[in-house]
């Protein structure tokens, strides 16, 4: 994500914090992304993920969506897609792993909306997995989740 756009339409404020997401729950197989606070389920999607979804990253390049537990740990509203919210991937476990294999674990997991400018315009989402790794919705989603997902919320993602 090296090149920086600013956000068409800028990012939407903060959801009063007791209709918040205190977790952002993906479960891969399903291509679908929950947000809940407790036991409440508050908002579902359909996702789009990294071009070879199946097993946890392990390596950058390697298409995959990582699988497990991590947290919202910056938020990006000038990024090269429709805004975007940092997954705290990787963690010691996943740098440990890499290490091993003698890979870069990678980095740079989002959820974001689609590709600005003209790219948008070749995304067949959510029918394809396209991203290198991220987690997709669609920008009128993503500008919700945004409102509803504050920084430091918890990630789990599930195979």
């Amino acid at each position: 994500m090296a090149l920086r756009w600013r956000s068409p339409a800028g990012a939407p404020a903060l959801a009063a914090a007791e209709t918040q997401a205190d977790l952002v729950e993906v479960f891969k197989r399903a291509r679908r992304l929950e947000l809940k606070r407790g036991a409440t389920i508050l908002r579902s999607y359909r996702v789009a993920l990294g071009f070879s979804p199946q097993g946890h990253k392990e390596r950058e390049g390697d298409g995959r969506t990582p699988e497990g537990d991590y947290r919202i740990d910056t938020r990006n509203p000038r990024s090269a897609f429709h805004l975007s919210l940092r997954i705290s991937y990787p963690d010691a476990a996943d740098k440990a792993h890499a290490a091993k294999l003698g890979v870069s674990a990678g980095g740079d997991i989002y959820i974001h909306g689609l590709p600005n400018g003209m790219r948008k315009l070749f995304v067949r989402h959510p029918v394809n997995d396209w991203t290198t790794g991220c987690v997709a919705v669609s920008d009128a989603e993503i500008r919700e989740i945004w409102s509803l997902v504050p920084t430091g919320a918890r990630v789990r993602i599930h195979p």
